[in-house]
């Protein structure tokens, strides 16, 4: 599962109400991953991912095995013998890495399934809670529409994958796009699709959304990276124009998100955070909860037994 794109409607589907029904009965599923071991595989800082994929699976009853890729021989060996003899020794692997292609040659030679907890180019881990938050909230997809403001990024190309297969609209408002992440062939999906459309700022879209989600403007590894300094700078006088605040919404009052960290006065105003119509809590909490279906439904995939239902 390696950009969002693999799942077909039905799949994505089951895996999202799986995870609502695992959140609201969790000792239902104490015991579904028993002596079943996650390879958490780290080359880029975590704090949701590590926490929500180690905790979900030890609540399953299963282990997990957390890996510095700098510490570890990933760093110093082709990927293709290292995790040939990894995937020997797990039954699912979790790559938090930084490079798309590194995250497809694991794949390639794992034994065992491989999730992407987040690369240069998709996170579908992010885009898979974001959705079951859309729908715990509205109780369907049918007429939702989202609004994305912020840098075309990894998040941005997966919740497009997510969005063209549910049938949700979603709403672009992307002035920079991260070169890294730029998936022509998704673009012109998505453009065929009917289902993304575009839009000058935000409030243009802020009468028309049910959700408006934003994100960092600056990846997390550059952050406080003083070689990225001049571009981080230039990014925010770009981008400071299409900060989600309450004067943009201009009195609409549609539900937040924000996959975080969170860096306030930036990308969000602090007031916002956690106003009454933020579900930013409840959308970084659903990552362990969908993380857990999304496990069972490999699980059970590689037995032959099809979704976990």
């Amino acid at each position: 599962m390696l950009s969002l794109k693999e799942l077909d409607k039905e799949t994505l589907y089951s895996i999202i109400r799986k995870g609502i029904e695992i959140k609201r009965n969790p000792e239902h599923y104490y015991h579904a991953c028993e002596r079943r071991g996650l390879l958490m595989l780290f080359q880029k800082t975590s704090t949701r991912t590590y926490l929500s994929f180690q905790s979900g699976m030890h609540q399953m009853g299963g282990y997990a095995v957390p890996m510095d890729w700098e510490a570890s021989n990933f760093s110093i060996s082709p990927i293709r013998y290292e995790v040939q003899y990894a995937s020997r020794n797990c039954d699912v692997i979790m790559a938090r890495l930084k490079k798309h292609s590194d995250l497809l040659e694991l794949a390639q030679y794992s034994q065992v399934p491989v999730i992407n907890g987040c690369c240069d180019k998709y996170h579908p881990c992010q885009a898979l809670a974001d959705l079951m938050t859309i729908y715990e909230v509205r109780g369907t997809f049918a007429g939702v529409t989202l609004a994305y403001v912020g840098i075309h990024n990894n998040v941005a190309n997966s919740l497009i994958a997510g969005c063209m297969t549910l049938g949700v609209k979603l709403l672009l408002v992307t002035p920079i796009v991260n070169e890294a992440s730029w998936d022509e062939e998704l673009m012109q999906a998505a453009s065929r699709s009917g289902w993304i459309g575009h839009a000058d700022s935000l409030a243009d879209v802020a009468s028309k959304a049910d959700f408006i989600y934003t994100d960092t403007w600056v990846d997390m590894e550059f952050f406080n990276d003083p070689q990225y300094e001049e571009e981080k700078n230039r990014r925010l006088r770009t981008m400071l124009p299409f900060q989600l605040n309450r004067r943009e919404l201009q009195g609409n009052k549609p539900y937040i998100m924000h996959d975080m960290p969170i860096h306030p006065g930036f990308e969000i105003e602090e007031e916002l955070i956690e106003s009454e119509q933020s579900v930013i809590y409840e959308q970084a909490e659903n990552r362990m909860h969908v993380q857990k279906s999304l496990l069972l439904h490999l699980l059970h995939a590689v037995k032959g037994e099809g979704s976990y239902d």
